[in-house]
């Protein structure tokens, strides 16, 4: 099967090396022709053979056999320009041997047309199907090669039928091919630009969180995987976001659980890139959209736009994601607003027909994509990333919401602060929203009467007269994670809100528990009411049993992961807290001030 040429060593045509053998029904290769004299033919075929079919569309991968001379035009036989026939059906190389045996031609039996089409369409199908997939093996081993992996100790699968959290890192790392000439060069790397990427379990929204570089926390302890062993890097206290990665060679991994501490979502995947994958990605789908509402010249990014849109790509899009000395009060907080913008048109480019419909800005993309990431082992691959990928275009574009973690000025410093502090009020109801899948946008009707249903439902089983605080009667339980979470709210409990007949049930049964529920029976619903008030517990953290409990019976309260402290509500506010910093991905109306 060769689609490089006609006329092969012997005048034997390869395509014909294929031939239909009526009593098995399918084709054999049959490579001696011994007794054919090969030049010679019953007739010729104005059916195009597999190996015409393959000249003119051939597959990636395809190669000449031994003796084969390349350029060989496709029909014609070395030297004499003459056509060449088309590939012998049935058991024709049997006739033409038995023909120069005898001298005489054997009657040809007769073939419907439907037959004719069947043979070729088969032999031609079968080439196809084998030289395809020997060039999709190579383009597969091509972009998995490009892959680099880092195990952070933790696999989890590609797609998982939750949500999905990808940590997406742009590091600031100067060394390696085209990352030099940006200042500060051999830094280590460090999580420059970070955003958590939140896929609603039934998908159908998504928010990305942006988390400032600079802002004051707490990194974990974390065990990195290194030559010899894994080492447990000590956490720091009180530093800035962005020594969660580089610093103290801290991997990725940090980042993660730096990340899933701030925020009480768990991590599924995460992917690191640097200076290039800017460039590369921006090239590869052709220049992404962006809008200044004046004009930049900014020097030490190297930013020059005038007022109005550009498209951008290269050395310009990442000079435009790096700048910040020249919009609002030239903060990282306003270059993150740059980011939100940029990565919100890359999305709506890559997505648009132009790029999808594009066989070769598909493959850029892909080659691009591949050769500027690195992940974790549970993606891999291509196959996984291809799984992950599909899961999460199922997402509406006007269903994704960019939106910065609330921050202040970080007090200690005074008038000229370099840092900032997380500010827990308006952080917090944030992080529950995205915890609970409660979207920053209006998703589609379906989820909208979902909503609905789930409201009233709430609403109904809340219905009815609330027990005074001091015959309220409950165990609490802990599967939280959280060490004295248990002792903690029953403390809160008595002293804040009167309910003095509370107890401390210890760890519960089987750890950490994902959700706080609330079980009682019927005759303590009102004692229900007033505890999930206190509380703020949702309406799926309510467990009614059948059977009617003795007067003196305590309700049971076991504390999840959702449960973030006494005092803060569980349920997640309806709407986002207000004067967050935010950018819907399909607004194409931003521009950089």
């Amino acid at each position: 099967m060769d689609a490089q040429g006609r006329g092969r060593a012997g005048g034997i045509d390869p395509a014909d090396q294929w031939v239909f053998d009526p009593k098995t029904g399918s084709y054999e290769l049959r490579l001696d022709h011994a007794g054919e004299p090969g030049a010679t033919a019953d007739e010729p075929s104005a059916t195009p053979s597999p190996a015409r079919v393959g000249q003119q569309g051939a597959a990636p991968g395809a190669r000449p056999r031994p003796g084969g001379k390349p350029g060989a035009k496709p029909g014609a036989k070395p030297g004499d320009g003459r056509p060449v026939p088309g590939q012998r059906s049935g058991a024709g190389g049997r006739r033409a041997g038995a023909k120069a045996a005898t001298g005489r031609r054997r009657p040809k039996p007769k073939k419907s047309v439907k037959k004719k089409v069947l043979l070729w369409t088969g032999g031609t199908l079968a080439f196809v199907l084998v030289g395809g997939s020997v060039g999709a093996y190579l383009l597969y081993q091509h972009f998995n090669n490009n892959i680099d992996k880092v195990d952070v100790g933790i696999n989890n699968d590609a797609v998982t039928k939750g949500p999905v959290n990808i940590l997406v890192i742009g590091t600031d790392k100067r060394s390696g091919s085209g990352n030099t000439g940006y200042g500060d060069d051999g830094s280590v790397g460090h999580a420059d630009t970070t955003l958590l990427f939140h896929v609603s379990e039934d998908r159908s929204n998504a928010t990305a969180l942006s988390i400032p570089r600079d802002m004051i926390t707490d990194i974990p302890d974390c065990p990195t995987k290194q030559k010899g062993g894994t080492k447990n890097i000590p956490g720091s206290k009180g530093v800035r976001f962005n020594e969660s990665l580089g610093q103290e060679d801290r991997d990725p991994g940090c980042t993660w659980r730096t990340v899933e501490k701030l925020t009480g979502l768990k991590v599924t995947h995460f992917m690191m890139a640097d200076f290039n994958a800017v460039k590369k990605l921006s090239s590869a789908v052709g220049g992404v959209e962006v809008c200044l509402a004046k004009d930049i010249d900014d020097p030490k990014s190297h930013l020059k736009l005038s007022k109005g849109r550009h498209e951008i790509e290269g050395e310009d899009a990442l000079a435009f994601v790096r700048t910040r000395h020249s919009v609002g009060f030239e903060s990282d907080l306003d270059r993150i607003k740059l980011q939100q913008q940029f990565l919100s048109s890359m999305i709506r480019k890559m997505k648009s027909g132009d790029t999808l419909t594009n066989p070769k800005k598909l493959y850029d993309l892909g080659d691009a994509a591949t050769n500027s990431l690195t992940v974790d082992t549970g993606i891999g691959s291509v196959s996984k990333l291809t799984s992950l990928a599909k899961e999460l275009s199922k997402v509406n574009l006007k269903n994704i919401t960019f939106v910065t973690v609330p921050v202040d000025d970080n007090p200690a410093e005074g008038k000229n602060h370099k840092t900032v502090v997380l500010n827990k009020a308006k952080a917090e109801p944030l992080f529950a929203m995205v915890r609970q899948d409660v979207s920053l946008t209006e998703v589609k009707e379906k989820e909208k009467k979902a909503q609905e249903e789930a409201d009233a439902k709430q609403a109904a089983l809340l219905q009815g007269p609330r027990a005074e605080p001091s015959h309220v009667r409950v165990k609490v339980f802990n599967g939280s994670g959280r060490i004295g979470a248990a002792q903690e709210t029953v403390a809160w409990m008595q002293n804040s809100k009167g309910i003095l007949r509370t107890g401390n049930g210890g760890n519960a049964a089987g750890g950490k528990k994902d959700k706080t529920v609330l079980q009682f029976a019927p005759n303590q619903a009102d004692q229900a009411r007033r505890l999930a008030d206190d509380m703020g517990l949702p309406v799926d953290a309510l467990q009614q049993s059948d059977a009617a409990a003795a007067p003196t019976a305590e309700m049971t309260l076991t504390l999840g992961e959702d449960f973030k402290g006494a005092g803060i509500p569980v349920s997640a506010p309806k709407e986002a807290p207000k004067d967050i910093q935010r950018v819907e991905a399909d607004d194409e109306n931003i521009c950089a001030k």
